[in-house]
């Protein structure tokens, strides 16, 4: 069995940041995502990593690959398909609450160490190309990816820098 309250307080912290730069984010650097784009990308990954562990459960070979997760078009579908800020919110909460459930109670520690064919991607840079265990994909979104984007999150709050002319 899985503990997930580290799980579950990394999404707690990113759905809190998201609800403090709601209405109070500045835009992002040239290239970077604003705050709808970076929620769209982590339902996407949610998505997949919850797909990942549902076929595990199921006894099936699975694959985790987040190259369509960083695609523009799939994370402007996804914003639009969720309603925009709040529906991402609410789809991340409602996800949580499934990856936590999933997760912390219907994975044997067998089921955990089986290696999954991974491709992880950060923009264009190939992070991860190799099978790695359950556990470790779903220990990376806890202490990496959740904490990544609500750091990146927060950073839009950072006070704009005036060039004055």
């Amino acid at each position: 069995m899985f503990d997930t309250t580290a799980l579950r307080a990394a999404y707690d912290a990113l759905l809190d940041a998201a609800v403090t730069v709601a209405d109070t984010a500045t835009a992002p650097p040239p290239g970077e995502w604003n705050a709808d784009q970076i929620l769209a990308h982590v339902t996407l990954v949610d998505a997949t990593t919850i797909g990942v562990v549902a076929a595990v459960t199921a006894g099936s070979h699975t694959v985790y690959d987040t190259r369509l997760t960083l695609d523009p078009w799939t994370i402007d579908r996804a914003i639009t398909l969720a309603g925009g800020s709040a529906g991402l919110r609410a789809r991340i909460s409602g996800q949580a609450d499934a990856m936590c459930a999933l997760v912390g109670s219907s994975l044997s520690e067998t089921e955990l160490d089986i290696p999954v064919s991974t491709r992880l991607l950060s923009g264009t840079t190939l992070l991860l190309d190799r099978p790695v265990p359950l556990r470790d994909i779903i220990t990376g979104l806890t202490e990496v990816e959740l904490p990544g984007h609500t750091k990146q999150l927060m950073a839009l709050l950072a006070e704009p820098v005036v060039v004055t002319a």
